[in-house]
């Protein structure tokens, strides 16, 4: 049976809060979103068996996202210095289940937190990585640094403004289909796929300005260099995160 394709009745659905219990308060600051179009055949070759491409007219798209990790904690537990701020650079896509559910499919999480990294490779199930992380604040400009601890790697760099106007998306919009996403999908090292929801209030983006970024991110995860700056450029007001468990894809 060919798998469901998501409606635009699911894709709103998506952003209700779910009645499992919620199992971490995070907070995603000063984010930045740069995507590109992408050839949808060379992503469904890189997605496991029961995960599809999810599309926005006809074309697949990537991205590239960093941004600040701040106050992340268990529920029932205060943050800890150290431990609860830290940074991240996301290569995601888009895709869906069978039952048309759309999520995001990480090919790569880099961190700068060991403690953070080991916790989301053992109870999500994501490939976290461990990387040399650096971001500076300076007014509304963003200086952001990252090198994966990898053979070979080289530095990432990002330099932005942060949002000053933001507004939502709207629904239909391709603005909204790539950020709006309150579905993460995951796979174990014996190739089991989870998922997993989080919850907050819907993105408040605008067209960014980025002065200075890197396809570095997208070369480690084995992609071409895009050739082109990011046709979609959007920086995200920070937001507070509600996170759920992961749970078994059935």
């Amino acid at each position: 049976m060919p798998p469901q394709l998501p409606n635009e009745a699911q894709r709103l659905a998506m952003s209700e809060r779910p009645a499992a219990r919620q199992v971490m308060h995070q907070r995603w600051g000063d984010l930045l979103f740069l995507h590109w179009p992408v050839d949808a055949a060379l992503i469904q070759r890189k997605l496991p068996g029961g995960l599809y491409i999810d599309t926005f007219g006809s074309q697949a798209w990537i991205g590239v996202v960093p941004f600040y990790m701040e106050r992340i904690r268990p529920v029932g537990m205060p943050p800890v210095p150290g431990i609860s701020w830290f940074l991240e650079l996301n290569v995601r896509t888009y895709v869906h289940d069978s039952k048309g559910r759309p999520g995001v499919w990480f090919f790569s999480l880099d961190c700068n937190q060991p403690f953070a990294v080991g916790v989301a490779r053992r109870f999500f199930h994501l490939p976290y990585q461990h990387a040399w992380m650096k971001a500076v604040r300076d007014g509304e400009t963003i200086d952001y640094h990252s090198r994966r601890r990898s053979p070979g790697a080289k530095v990432a760099g990002f330099r932005y403004q942060r949002a000053d106007k933001p507004e939502p998306a709207s629904p239909g919009t391709l603005e909204w289909f790539l950020v709006e996403r309150y579905l993460l999908f995951s796979s174990n090292r014996h190739g089991k796929l989870y998922y997993g929801q989080v919850h907050h209030p819907p993105y408040r983006i605008q067209q960014g300005t980025c002065e200075k970024w890197s396809a570095e991110p997208l070369l480690l995860n084995g992609f071409p260099h895009p050739g082109t700056e990011p046709p979609s450029i959007l920086v995200a007001e920070s937001l507070q995160v509600s996170v759920f468990p992961m749970v078994p894809l059935l």
